[in-house]
């Protein structure tokens, strides 16, 4: 009964020590998490979200949730704009808010930037890995500085790469006691490769949107976007029509150098480009030294006489920003405004087209801004737009227009 007794004890013993491995165990093995969970959303539910900072902000709470080792996720594309070099997403999981961040042009000249990992990982194509619990020198760059100061404590990022040769840039950062695991690592780098192709997609819509808007216009673009591109897809639309150039450009260019000539007239159209968005209009054409813009009053958004307001007050921001621009402006021009129903669309040959306004209405506009240099005035309007402005008016001319049999009569706003 003895030697019962004790192998009963014994056996007891060993289980109650084999519990306690194991729980030792538990405590000691890495936080696993599975990335085929984090690639299966992104697969069949994140890649149809409108937007990459949508895309940041959801991977962000959904890596979270699966139980991630993660404080803060950023993603950086290149991409193509007049303005804007790269667009980069920071989501903090602290704050469960994203960041929106569009770096301009030149910033791979600034210190922020310079000898960053950011700077490594693009200019590189590898990955940078850093472990923030090691005492940082003063060679590491000091975004890793700020990140160890807000308790960090590990940061990895990776190229995402893409078909054309560019790529984008992944970045995770955890707080996590012991930094990240190297099956961490592992799994971030399986998801980067989920990722490129689906941030690809992204970056070609940015793209495409910012060379559509910029060369169309944001109103005509996102038509063109839309597969409104066959020729001859015409449409009739009210709109107040403005026009605008320069005096004397052509004496401008044989006294001036070629490269002074165009920054006087980037000048000009910097100055009525601004004016004209900010009053609800749209430049559709930068012809030479003229300008054609119309405020569209085709939808219950904007009346007749709302789009002539509108033009109308980007026609005096243009003439106040030239007259207050330091250094001056050095050049004039003259503004004219007309009412009318315009065709709008595509027009051109099968395989080159341009989508633009025509009609009577808009030459109607270009024979009224001749008319500025002949009565030396820098703005005019037709009866058309002149009706529908608070603005007190004075009739300048009965005018027979070039082309036309009837006359029509042409105003410029009151002098006090």
């Amino acid at each position: 009964m003895l030697f019962g007794f004790v192998s009963q004890l014994l056996a007891k013993s060993l289980r109650y020590l084999e519990s306690l491995v194991a729980n030792q165990s538990k405590e000691i093995i890495p936080n696993e998490w599975d990335h085929n969970v984090i690639i299966d959303w992104l697969v069949n539910e994140g890649r149809f979200l409108p937007d990459l900072d949508k895309l940041v902000h959801q991977l962000g709470n959904h890596m979270i949730n699966l139980g991630v080792p993660i404080s803060r996720l950023r993603m950086g594309i290149k991409t193509v704009h007049p303005l804007i070099a790269a667009y980069s997403t920071v989501w903090e999981r602290d704050t469960g808010q994203s960041q929106h961040i569009a770096n301009p042009h030149g910033l791979e000249n600034r210190h922020i930037y310079i000898g960053s990992p950011l700077a490594y990982i693009s200019e590189t194509g590898y990955s940078f890995r850093k472990r923030l619990l090691q005492e940082l020198s003063s060679d590491d760059h000091e975004s890793l500085h700020e990140l160890k100061a807000r308790g960090a404590t590990d940061y990895f990022g990776l190229p995402m790469k893409y078909t054309d040769q560019a790529f984008g840039v992944l970045i995770f950062v955890t707080d996590s006691t012991d930094g990240f695991e190297d099956t961490d690592v592992v799994h971030f780098t399986k998801i980067a490769a989920i990722l490129a192709p689906i941030t690809e997609s992204y970056r070609s819509r940015q793209i495409a949107t910012a060379v559509a808007e910029t060369y169309l216009g944001p109103r005509t673009g996102r038509k063109v976007l839309d597969g409104q591109i066959t020729r001859g897809h015409i449409q009739d639309i009210n709109a107040a029509i403005l026009m605008s150039d320069i005096r004397d450009w052509t004496g401008l260019n044989d006294r001036l150098p070629a490269d002074e000539a165009i920054a006087l007239a980037n000048g000009f159209f910097e100055i009525i480009a601004e004016a004209v968005e900010t009053n609800s209009g749209e430049i559709l054409k930068f012809i030479g030294d003229a300008v054609l813009a119309i405020f569209p009053a085709d939808d219950e958004n904007c009346s007749p006489k709302l789009a002539c307001k509108n033009a109308f007050a980007a026609a005096k921001e243009t003439l106040h920003r030239a007259a207050n621009s330091e250094p001056s402006l050095g050049i004039e021009f003259g503004i004219g405004l007309h009412f009318g129903k315009v065709l709008y669309g595509n027009v051109g040959s099968k395989s080159r087209m341009d989508f633009t306004v025509s009609g009577k209405a808009v030459n109607t506009t270009a024979r009224i801004e001749s008319m500025c240099s002949k009565f030396d005035m820098p703005l005019l309007v037709s009866k058309e737009v002149a009706i529908h402005l608070d603005n007190e008016m004075q009739l300048i001319s009965n005018e027979t227009l070039k082309g036309y049999g009837s006359k029509i009569n042409i105003f410029a706003p009151a002098t006090s």
